[in-house]
């Protein structure tokens, strides 16, 4: 299988790891699958860059395979319908705020299209579509990729339709629906993550720091290259990102206190629940956490728990940095 070239720390670098994540979308080409894969996790964990390994996988199975990446404004189509490339172009090029509406709702009609010239097994790969439409359309939006598979123009043979999305929020939207299989993705493994982090050039601290500070995910590692290794810089972006205000954490202190210390405190039945919204909402926390069986994730699950990187058995921070964010400001109010 060919490794495509992924944008990391702004650099080209050839894809690596999530063999367990490429062997299950080996399994959907072959056997099909009866419903869409919305996959979700913590931002940076790697789900587009999966996805277009995944696209690579499709093809070499015989499949026509649309990915679009949309709140990016780029597209991959692997077909020999040039009207499939060329309708995807043009979208690209209309005005930022339309562009990606346009993409999203797009890549569902050209599978159409494609099934329509009599093209037997096809696939539709999209990342980040539910932050462009809007959370409250996200379930409209996975019940119009279940349509391609249920009401298809004429007969297929498969379709695989993927959907990937860093809100959490939209978990519990298409979740009210049985319209996909919703499957969580995590940070990289160990050992996949360190054949990442060896990939950047230049003086680096050692593995074993990067590991503590992201957790195996390549978008903090990238960010603690770019910043010349200075977590401390990354820590105080995060503080502003994530709106994490004197008022905010005055507000909670006592629960963020237990939270960092141990993050399943958020799993008692007395944590409040406009607290955990907020986490959720910020992409600070996973919450609610599928039982480590493999057949739930995409990809090797978490472990069990982790005190070092912050992991629970039912909620995890989404890196070690944005607990340390959030201890941060406790600290400083």
């Amino acid at each position: 299988m060919r490794r495509v070239a992924v944008k990391f720390a702004n650099l080209d670098v050839e894809f690596v790891d999530r063999e367990v994540g490429l062997g299950q979308v080996a399994t959907w080409a072959e056997r099909g699958a009866l419903f869409p894969v919305v996959i979700f996790g913590p931002e940076g964990c790697g789900k587009s860059a999966f996805l277009r390994q995944a696209a690579e996988v499709l093809r070499g199975f015989g499949y026509d395979v649309v990915y679009v990446d949309v709140s990016h404004v780029d597209f991959t189509a692997h077909t020999d319908v040039a009207e499939v490339a060329r309708r995807l172009a043009e979208a690209a090029s209309e005005v930022s705020g339309v562009a990606e509406v346009k993409l999203a709702y797009l890549a569902i009609e050209v599978i159409k299209e494609l099934i329509r010239r009599g093209k037997k097994r096809v696939a539709v790969l999209v990342d980040e579509a539910f932050q462009a439409i809007g959370i409250e359309k996200a379930g409209l939006y996975v019940k119009k990729l279940l349509n391609l598979v249920e009401y298809p123009p004429r007969d297929y043979e498969r379709i695989i339709a993927v959907a990937a999305t860093s809100e959490g929020v939209s978990r519990s939207e298409i979740g009210r629906h049985r319209w996909a299989d919703v499957m969580p993705m995590w940070n990289m493994p160990r050992e996949g993550f360190q054949q990442l982090y060896e990939k950047l050039p230049g003086p680096k601290p050692p593995f074993e720091e990067a590991w503590r500070l992201a957790g195996g995910n390549p978008g903090m590692l990238s960010r603690l290259y770019l910043t010349s290794w200075d977590s401390g810089v990354v820590v105080t972006r995060l503080i502003r990102e994530k709106r994490l205000t004197p008022d905010f954490v005055a507000r909670w202190r006592g629960w963020l206190e237990k939270a960092v210390e141990d993050p399943e405190a958020l799993w008692s039945p007395d944590a409040p629940e406009e607290l955990i919204r907020q986490l959720v909402e910020r992409n600070l926390i996973l919450y609610n956490i599928y039982e480590r069986q493999q057949i739930f994730w995409a990809d090797a699950p978490p472990p069990e728990t982790d005190p070092e990187l912050g992991i629970g058995r039912n909620v995890a921070w989404q890196t070690p940095i944005h607990r340390e964010a959030v201890k941060r400001v406790l600290d400083a109010v």
